[in-house]
């Protein structure tokens, strides 16, 4: 079980890090592009504050939360923007189970829309005002770090670095296997196209980016913040629930108390880090839980999305946090009442 559970996690793993390296991509591509768009009346802010909510990882919810410190967009945008946020997780059901989990998103970010506007109505009859001083920050534009001369894609084959020799070793390598069939799926299907597809892009990106955006975002960032946490939890998670499932009638005990289920599975979403919730994401996939708890959990978990804002404002990122549980065990129990 334990070897199985751990080729999982890896391939997981895998899946994980190329989609975070093309979402991190893109993000450093079209930098400072949104804030124009946000400068637009409340239905732009929920509908893009949603729609970066929705991107798989936590780069859209810093987005969001950078915005919000700067004044950019409002309190329900924040909420809601939190709301369409799946954190890391999110990657781990594309892998796991990837129409439903589109289907996911999609509701998601169409809550987030709904929910911001609702929640711009209650936080004034709330005494709700957003950060004053986070809006004395000061926006600045990154240089594009993607970007790269001829010149310089030259000179990254002529004197490789350690950092790229690694990255780009262990992507071929990894596109060999599942060439081969040695891992991923055994045959030649649209999951092996696609992960090939994705691998020969994450090479093509790791070959041609420059130094810094290497260094910093794709090793120290992404390599060395991110990805051994994801394996680390991913393994533990399907390890436990396939022990919980194999040791104990845990199917049964969730069929008999449920709302419990959803209470914990909402209150551990508090946690404001990606991996604890993917438990619930692995009991799903096993068919353990319904996609009212999932949902739940869903609504009110952001991965780590919410950490930057309790450095500005401890006060707003726990009122983010109690609208959100609020709206999870709400939606949660009407999907629960609909047989969902």
């Amino acid at each position: 079980m334990w070897l199985h559970d751990l080729i999982h996690a890896l391939m997981i793993t895998l899946f994980v890090f190329v989609m975070m390296l093309l979402v991190d991509y893109t993000n450093v591509a079209t930098r400072g592009r949104l804030s124009a768009i946000l400068r637009g009346n409340r239905l732009q802010q929920y509908t893009v504050a949603s729609l970066l909510g929705s991107l798989p990882g936590c780069l859209g919810s810093f987005l969001n939360v950078s915005f919000y410190v700067h004044g950019l967009i409002s309190f329900g945008a924040i909420v809601g923007g939190m709301i369409a946020t799946s954190g890391d997780e999110a990657y781990v059901m594309l892998a796991m189970f990837p129409h439903k989990a589109l289907l996911l998103f999609a509701l998601l970010f169409v809550l987030g829309i709904a929910l911001a506007w609702v929640t711009d109505l209650l936080a004034p009859l709330l005494g709700i005002r957003p950060c004053e001083e986070c809006r004395l920050q000061v926006v600045h534009q990154a240089e594009n770090y993607a970007d790269i001369s001829k010149q310089e894609l030259l000179q990254n084959f002529l004197s490789i670095s350690v950092y790229r020799a690694v990255l780009l070793g262990a992507a071929v390598l990894f596109l060999v296997a599942i060439a081969a069939g040695v891992m991923g799926p055994p045959t030649w299907d649209w999951k092996r196209i696609t992960l090939i597809a994705l691998l020969s892009l994450t090479a093509i990106i790791i070959g041609s980016a420059s130094e810094h955006y290497l260094r910093e975002h794709i090793w120290r960032h992404l390599v060395k913040k991110h990805l051994w946490r994801v394996f680390l939890w991913t393994f533990g998670a399907l390890f436990l629930v396939d022990l919980l499932l194999n040791v104990w009638n845990l199917n049964a005990f969730i069929q008999h108390h449920l709302m419990a289920v959803m209470l914990i599975a909402v209150l551990i979403g508090i946690i404001p880090e990606s991996g604890p919730h993917l438990v619930f994401v692995m009991l799903y996939a096993k068919g353990a839980i319904p996609f009212s708890v999932l949902v739940a959990s869903s609504i009110v978990q952001d991965g780590h999305g919410m950490l930057p804002l309790f450095s500005y404002t401890v006060k707003d990122s726990l009122l983010i946090k109690g609208f959100n549980v609020v709206y999870g065990l709400l939606i949660g129990w009407l999907l629960q009442l609909a047989g969902v």
